[in-house]
């Protein structure tokens, strides 16, 4: 126990056992003892108190002892989580640093960059505000703080930590890093001086020259291709960004002559009618062997800047990537783990397409029409309607969309010919709950049962189990466990939150139709 050595607050007091006998020690949060425990002899037994001895142990010492010892430990340094002390800006001029005009960042997570759970410690009245140039991708931290001293828990390296986000793009200085707007203005145009601009018309897998065009195409943007040594130099100073706004992110291995990056740029003139080359957006992308004689590509990241997202660049961004592939007849175009936010905007992409995909819509209309006479009482939902393999495989072809992003357009298709809606809305559901039932839960999950028991054993108590299946829907003498019910609701809440994904996308498809 901590005392503090000031005199004033020295307070010393018997615990005692009972008001008949005050000269006899109490026990204090002890154990029963048995009669030949030493600790039962009351002359054994340990006396709890402050010193000096004798001085009488009041109401009014309680409450300085209590205070002492809140100062006492309220004195430790709790530190400040890096959320709450920093503050990260986007900007394309010298001029807009410390405007408060700036765009303002909202990184994912800047916790998880420091150590400590993300808490800053040794500093008071600390606030961090960064700025990161769109133009060179340079950035500068300006720190400030009242005061600093260890509390207890040392004093946070706050430079190397924000190394960790930034690394060599991090610039000491507030006067160089406003001098690269100026000695750095064409970065972006030197890298892309020497990559691969791509063609704007490239077919992408359309019936007629009318569908193949892009609606709404931005005006005055071109996208560039970059490979082999040059993303080393590129990624490096994007990196920042990409850990900062794209979640779950790592580094790519910019050592390995397979990925690529397609830039999205955009020709402007500045005050000086000097044209500048910005970075609107940028992808990384895989290729990979396939066996045989064949190439796949993967999406690894995509990101827009954020001053130009919801503005339609990373549709834009996305649809040359699939007539890239198509151009170039790769199998398939795959993406990484895509964020809802990115599925949502592939989603509308390729049904767009696929609307006006004639090899499909045959096998699209017979699939609707027996939907439109089902009896929910039948129990063949997912095998029935799903996509045939022929159709499966000229999407694969011609569009070079994979087999489970397709299954996931088939299912919107289907949304947009059921009219009205409202009528089969009910079987419609049953359609797709099926289909999210055999993805979390399996295929067998309609027919013969999986189940696993926990058995315990001497080896492990906690690992062991036995599977077992029961057949021709016999019933098992095992109940179900207990959370039964909770992976039905959960199931559920799948379900209802997949039709309003499909209704939203329905409605935003429908209107650019």
């Amino acid at each position: 126990m901590y005392v503090c050595p000031d005199p004033v607050f020295h307070a010393s007091y018997n615990i005692c056992r009972s008001e008949q006998n005050p000269k006899q020690p109490a026990e204090m949060g002890t154990k029963h003892h048995s009669s030949s425990d030493p600790i039962s002899d009351p002359q054994k037994r340990r006396r709890v108190g402050f010193s000096k001895i004798g001085q009488p142990f009041t109401l009014h010492s309680f409450r300085a002892l209590s205070l002492i010892i809140h100062l006492c430990f309220s004195s430790a340094d709790a530190g400040i989580e890096a959320n709450d002390c920093i503050t990260i800006y986007t900007v394309s001029r010298k001029e807009d640093v410390d405007s408060p005009n700036s765009y303002c960042l909202e990184p994912i997570d800047l916790n998880h960059f420091f150590e400590d759970n993300g808490r800053i410690f040794g500093y008071q009245g600390l606030k961090i505000t960064i700025w990161v140039s769109l133009i060179s991708f340079h950035a500068y931290a300006d720190i400030a703080f009242e005061s600093s001293s260890d509390g207890g828990r040392g004093i946070t390296n706050l430079k190397s930590a924000l190394q960790n986000i930034f690394a060599e793009s991090l610039v000491d200085e507030k006067d160089a890093f406003l001098q690269t707007f100026s000695t750095e203005s064409h970065y972006v145009r030197s890298v892309v001086s020497n990559a691969e601009a791509l063609q704007h018309k490239v077919s992408n897998g359309c019936s007629t020259e009318s569908n193949c065009r892009l609606k709404s195409e931005p005006s005055g943007v071109e996208v560039f291709r970059i490979v082999g040594m040059p993303v080393g130099h590129f990624y490096s100073r994007l990196v920042p960004l990409v850990l900062l706004l794209v979640d779950g992110s790592n580094r790519i291995d910019v050592l390995d002559p397979r990925w690529e990056i397609y830039l999205l740029v955009q020709e402007r003139k500045d005050n000086q009618e000097d044209n500048l080359s910005r970075l609107l957006g940028f992808a990384a992308v895989y290729r990979f062997h396939r066996y045989p004689e064949s190439t796949r590509v993967r999406l690894g990241q995509i990101l827009v800047m954020p001053p130009y997202q919801r503005k339609g660049y990373g549709r834009f961004l996305l649809e040359v990537l699939n007539r890239v592939a198509i151009s170039e007849d790769v199998y398939d175009l795959t993406i990484e783990e895509p964020e809802d936010s990115l599925q949502h905007v592939r989603l509308c992409n390729d049904v767009k397409r696929l609307l006006v995909f004639d090899p499909i819509q045959q096998s699209l209309q017979s699939v609707v029409s027996r939907l439109k006479q089902e009896n929910r009482s039948k129990n063949s939902y997912t095998c029935k309607y799903a996509p045939p393999l022929s159709a499966v495989e000229d999407v694969r072809k011609t569009l070079k969309i994979n087999k489970k992003q397709f299954e996931q357009c088939w299912e919107i298709l289907i949304y947009l010919h059921l009219d009205p809606i409202n009528k089969y809305m009910e079987t419609y559901r049953a359609f797709v709950s099926h289909r999210v039932k055999a993805e979390v839960v399996g295929k067998d999950s309609d027919g013969d049962m999986k189940q696993l028991i926990d058995v315990p054993t001497e080896y492990d108590q906690q690992m062991s189990f036995v599977m077992f299946k029961s057949q021709n829907g016999e019933s098992s003498s095992i109940e179900k466990s207990d959370n039964q019910s909770n992976v039905e609701e959960q199931l559920q809440k799948l379900v209802h939150e997949r039709i309003n994904q499909i209704k939203l996308i329905a409605e935003k498809v429908s209107v650019h139709r």
